[in-house]
């Protein structure tokens, strides 16, 4: 096992400032701190509430809307992909959706069949446009599954560090029958997910997209137990972006709001002996393969009413067909069966219901919740 001298470490790897004009600014800061090799792994949620969190940030769209420029998950990936290349060796990059009617919060799926790893950012781009029209979008939301997904692909490189990149629209799913101070199962699932994943040379970045809220994903950041070296960082994408500063400065504010830990991290990894270490009985996940839905549905009216005068579909990730025992289904997770009603008459599960402030469907504020039985 190699030893590092501990003065030589503190030199090297500590925390960049934070005053850079350009993404290539960052990446350099981040080499003058001591980052040598890091490979990316990136997430992607595909949960339903994607279709209405971007009524402030983006413009009534979908989060996933397809269109000429780039949407919040596009930009979220090239910054962070720009800022990572030059310390990925093969630039090979591990992508995954999750949070889809094919995963919901149990599994992933790959962005390419057999687990084929994508061949640069531009490759990620390329491929989550052409995925995109073929996914149902529905949830609950769980990052456990991605972070345990990332910690097997760390484990099959015998132990190199990886940065693991999470772009969500939406903090972990709450089940409104949790108590005070208690954690709901995918809140404690993603928790005990985090602290595994610290036990291996691996950083987690969750970017939130859309208007949030966030609340609860500051706190993970701020007070997940018994880690051996604090791996997590939240980023609030859309904050960063809505500043009224030049897109580069946007650019470079972003890449070193989620990278700024990293050189500490890398840090930690050394010093607790995790680079080129294997686990034993490691978890080992499988990915799913890309859906295949039909993408005839591809273009779709938005769950979020148009602005007056601008009317027309978007291209986006469509949402699962109607029947009957869809009907019966929460329409933003499509796994729980509708048990709590609104005072404008819509309805949705409990756990998705419960912290809305406005309904997905119509749009009007909620004051009322009643609970189905």
């Amino acid at each position: 096992m190699v030893r590092y001298d501990s003065a030589k470490l503190e030199r090297r790897y500590s925390r960049i400032s934070d005053h850079y004009s350009s993404i290539d600014q960052v990446t350099e800061a981040l080499a003058r701190a001591g980052l040598e090799s890091s490979n990316l792994i990136v997430g992607v949620d595909f949960t339903k509430s994607n279709e209405w969190t971007g009524k402030n940030s983006f413009n009534r769209r979908s989060l996933h809307h397809i269109g000429s420029g780039l949407n919040p998950y596009e930009q979220a990936i090239s910054i962070i992909g720009k800022s990572l290349a030059a310390f990925d060796e093969d630039n090979l990059i591990p992508c995954f959706g999750f949070g889809d009617a094919s995963t919901h919060d149990q599994d992933v799926f790959s962005f390419y069949p057999s687990e084929r790893f994508c061949d640069g950012f531009e490759d990620v781009l390329s491929r989550y446009r052409e995925i995109v029209p073929h996914l149902r979008l529905a949830g609950p939301t769980s990052f456990a599954p991605i972070i345990e997904m990332a910690m097997t692909i760390v484990e099959q490189s015998g132990g190199q560090y990886h940065v693991l990149v999470i772009i969500a629209d939406g903090q972990v799913t709450k089940n409104v029958d949790t108590k005070h101070g208690k954690l709901s199962s995918q809140e404690q699932k993603t928790v005990d997910a985090i602290v595994a994943a610290s036990k291996f040379p691996l950083s987690i970045i969750l970017a939130g997209v859309g208007d949030g809220p966030w609340d609860m994903m500051k706190e993970f950041d701020d007070n997940i137990p018994a880690r051996a070296f604090d791996n997590f960082q939240f980023v609030n994408f859309t904050e960063i972006m809505s500043k009224n500063i030049p897109p580069s400065r946007k650019e470079a504010s972003f890449a070193l709001a989620a990278l700024m830990e990293i050189p500490s991290q890398y840090k930690a990894a050394i010093e607790l002996n995790l680079l080129g270490t294997r686990q034993v009985n490691a978890l080992q996940r499988h990915a799913l393969p890309p859906p295949t839905y039909n993408p005839h549905a591809a273009r779709f009216e938005p769950s979020i009413p148009p602005q007056h005068g601008n009317s027309h579909l978007v291209a986006t990730a469509p949402s699962a067909p109607s029947s009957t025992y869809d009907n019966q289904l929460c329409p933003i997770c499509l796994s729980n069966a509708k048990d709590m009603a609104f005072g404008c008459g819509h309805q949705t599960c409990c756990e998705c219901g419960q912290d809305l402030q406005s309904c997905p469907m119509c749009r009007s504020p909620i004051n009322a919740r009643i609970r189905l039985y």
